[in-house]
């Protein structure tokens, strides 16, 4: 990819996009033939990274098949303001220890996607943590109110009689003035992230920089196709998952959503996608599937995890559940085992599963979330938790 034309290159960059600012600054960059400095911002708010992350660093590894180098920026210092961005209400911020203990995480997750020899880490309290009161007034003095507040979230918020701290207003000048600190040539974000990415634009034009091109994606439906996937909404792939869990979670995605997570999530162009669909969605689907699990746990695995899981669910087997050896118990609560034994994140989650009707002990869906359960010596109990979690426990 690194010889591709500057067109060709352009038509890659482009795929999924919502928004190019400018198109034509963007192709001139690569017709210069010099490498780009691309950045991409993530506020450390939850420890993992899950496949709406992934749209934007799959993007960023475009740029870097071409022979660009990226910027991971992690918005520790940004992470200590909240973004406002969507959000009906201030977000309260993250300590400082919360802040750093999720950006390690990061910093380890990253690299199932982008390579590492193209990629700079940066945080950007290397730039922010040092300025002084005099430094910050002349920063703000590069926008007015007036713009600040052209923000949509902001505009909802003041017709809705609904508060706006100080500091919120600080994060777009934060992010702009991020883009000045790293010269960047190209920023890309979510397509909700527009407003923040154009006033880096207007901070490195003040400031006598070239302005940077902007590329937003759109932002990724979760695994319920109707809100953007959110590890707090629990519609998310996580990028730590195992390889079934990743693949059932996959395969319950309506047909509706499986096409355009083809187009953000993978390398196929538009046309091949519109031969996808003239073949049967179950076998797009699993697909895609194998697709998503192959990025993060390698092509054999994928392969290994659809046998699974149409030996499990299309064929409706149980005969190969994994066999986990338990002591004897009576009264426990089934929640807390789900949690105990891996079928669950959390007792809190396991509770949620039943009340929804999503575990069944040998067959039979429970939905008592304060269901107490025995097995004795001898006995064995085949368990399901959600579409992807399957286990007999026996007592030997």
């Amino acid at each position: 990819m690194v010889n591709a034309s500057p067109l060709d290159a352009l038509d890659l960059l482009k795929k999924g996009t919502v928004t190019c600012h400018t198109e034509e600054l963007l192709l001139a960059r690569l017709r210069a033939g010099k490498p780009l400095r691309v950045k991409a911002g993530f506020d450390p708010t939850a420890p993992d990274l899950h496949l709406g992350h992934g749209v934007l660093l799959r993007k960023m590894a475009q740029f870097q098949e071409l022979g660009h180098t990226v910027i991971f920026l992690i918005g520790d210092f940004t992470g200590l303001i909240g973004d406002p961005t969507g959000k009906k209400a201030t977000r309260p911020p993250l300590t400082r220890e919360e802040v750093l203990a999720n950006a390690e995480t990061y910093k380890t997750q990253v690299f199932k996607v982008l390579d590492p020899a193209l990629t700079e880490i940066r945080f950007n309290s290397e730039w922010m943590g040092g300025l002084h009161g005099e430094d910050w007034i002349r920063l703000a003095s590069r926008f007015t109110l007036a713009q600040m507040l052209e923000r949509n979230d902001f505009q909802k918020r003041m017709n809705a009689n609904e508060p706006i701290a100080l500091h919120e207003l600080l994060y777009p000048l934060v992010q702009a003035y991020d883009s000045v600190a790293l010269e960047c040539d190209v920023e890309l974000g979510g397509n909700d992230q527009l407003f923040n990415l154009m006033k880096g634009r207007d901070l490195q034009a003040a400031l006598g920089q070239p302005p940077q091109v902007v590329l937003t994606v759109p932002l990724l439906l979760g695994l319920d196709g109707v809100e953007k996937m959110s590890k707090s909404l629990g519609n998310y792939i996580g990028f730590m998952e195992d390889a079934d869990t990743q693949f059932g979670k996959a395969m319950s995605i309506s047909d509706e959503n499986m096409w355009s997570w083809w187009l953000l999530l993978t390398d196929l162009l538009p046309r091949e996608i519109e031969v996808l669909k003239q073949g049967h969605p179950m076998d797009a689907k699993k697909g895609l599937a194998r697709e998503i699990v192959s990025q993060f746990h390698g092509r054999e695995e994928g392969l290994a995890a659809q046998e699974r899981w149409v030996k499990r669910f299309s064929e409706r087997r149980t005969d190969d559940a994994p066999e986990v050896e338990v002591a004897a118990f009576r009264g426990e609560s089934l929640a807390k085992l789900l949690a105990e034994r891996g079928m669950a994140p959390s007792r809190k989650e396991a509770e949620r599963l039943i009340q929804q009707g999503a575990v069944s002990l040998d067959g039979v869906k429970v939905q008592d979330p304060r269901l107490a359960v025995d097995l004795a010596a001898g006995q064995s109990l085949l368990v399901k938790a959600g579409k992807l979690k399957l286990q007999r426990w026996v007592v030997r």
